[in-house]
């Protein structure tokens, strides 16, 4: 009798799924039992196995808190990028903006974080993202006759599609409130079409920003501790070789850029190991002045001047 009470369970689950075809369509829990046709599942839940509908309740990983953190820092280093780029050398400005900018970013994060749920604190609760196609649900719509299609795209990795985006937005906010005033007040060093030009540049960039994580948000989600470390490797490689070696100790600017890259670094590294098994993972930190390191102490072998002299006296 227990047998085929189990069978019959089995059987109900098989019926169920079979009912629901795709990987994201789902059927609504009410009142404890499972109701409705099979269609999309509301923000915030997810099918599970049983082609369920079910509130997503977790808590995001280290991971995903990693993957946020990259996607913040990115506007913040291209405000810092363009404001460094148009500020000029003799422009006292520079600084503040900078300033600014970071906490622009600063209470973008917060406010994105206080409105989503649960609403008014600074933990969100998410779906576990499972494998790629969670990012792309659109294109993974059941057509079960092969004519209608079943339409079930929907927010699989909740809420990390859609947090970046609102925070992007509240950036733009309040950058367009905020900093217009500063640099007119600051930035009297520069010309009146100089001024503002980190701003404009803003405004090319944050539509940029928003589309790569509409298309590509999936794909950063699982490349961007590879990307931190190559585009910080390549960027550290290209400012030593532009600076002179004997002041790169001299001048704090320099130390500034030279310490924020080895934090790149560092957050690549956590980002790749996850730190799974701290034994193991946190002496990898110890590599993350090695490519400064090594390239100080092969910069002499590798002057141009030096290479020039010597082929001119060896003819």
């Amino acid at each position: 009798m227990l047998y085929t009470s189990q069978w019959l369970c089995v059987l109900a689950a098989v019926a169920m799924s079979s009912t629901c075809p795709g990987l994201y369509c789902g059927r609504m829990m009410v009142n404890g039992s499972v109701e409705g046709e099979c269609g999309v599942c509301p923000r915030g839940e997810r099918a599970n196995i049983q082609k369920v509908c079910e509130r997503c309740t977790e808590s995001p990983e280290l991971y995903d808190w990693l993957y946020l953190g990259f996607m913040a820092m990115l506007p913040l280093v291209l405000h810092w990028f363009f404001i460094e780029w148009y500020s000029g050398k003799k422009s006292s400005s520079a600084l503040l903006q900078h300033v600014t900018a970071m906490l622009e970013c600063s209470m973008s994060a917060v406010v994105t974080l206080l409105v989503t749920e649960p609403v008014g604190t600074l933990t969100i609760r998410s779906c576990r993202v499972q494998m790629l196609s969670d990012w792309y649900t659109m294109l993974y719509n059941p057509s079960p006759d092969y004519v209608n299609t079943l339409h079930c795209t929907q927010e699989a990795v909740y809420p990390l599609y859609t947090i970046v985006l609102i925070f992007y937005a509240f950036c733009l906010v309040l950058m367009m409130m905020l900093r217009p005033l500063l640099v007119k007040k600051i930035a009297c060093g520069l010309g009146k079409s100089d001024r503002f030009k980190s701003i404009y540049a803003a405004l090319y960039f944050f539509p940029i920003l928003t589309v790569l994580q509409a298309i590509g948000g999936g794909l950063l989600y699982y490349a961007f501790p590879y990307i931190i470390l190559v585009l910080s490797l390549v960027t550290l490689a290209v400012y030593m070789s532009a600076s002179e070696i004997q002041n790169l100790v001299a001048k704090k600017k320099r130390l500034i850029v030279l310490f924020s890259h080895w934090l790149l670094h560092a957050y690549g590294i956590i980002s790749i190991s996850r730190l799974d098994k701290l034994e193991q993972d946190l002496p990898l930190l110890a590599l993350v002045p090695g490519p400064a390191l090594f390239y100080i102490a092969t910069a002499k072998f590798t002057e141009p001047s030096r290479i020039l002299s010597e082929g001119g006296s060896g003819h």
